[in-house]
């Protein structure tokens, strides 16, 4: 289970996205449902993935 918390959300999936997944696609087929919410969290305090770097920033 993740994290409500955008802040610590955000932490969380850029770990996740830095140790186990080569890009956020990857990130999201394995979290499922998850996924939207995840991406618009982090949306809502104004952070987007960046695919050059995978992460979100």
């Amino acid at each position: 289970m993740l994290p409500k918390d955008p802040m610590i959300l955000l932490s969380v999936v850029n770990t996740m996205l830095r140790d186990k997944y080569s890009s956020l696609d990857a990130l999201l087929d394995d979290l499922g449902d998850d996924a939207k919410d995840i991406v618009e969290k982090l949306k809502s305090i104004n952070y987007s993935y960046d695919a050059e770097s995978n992460r979100f920033v």
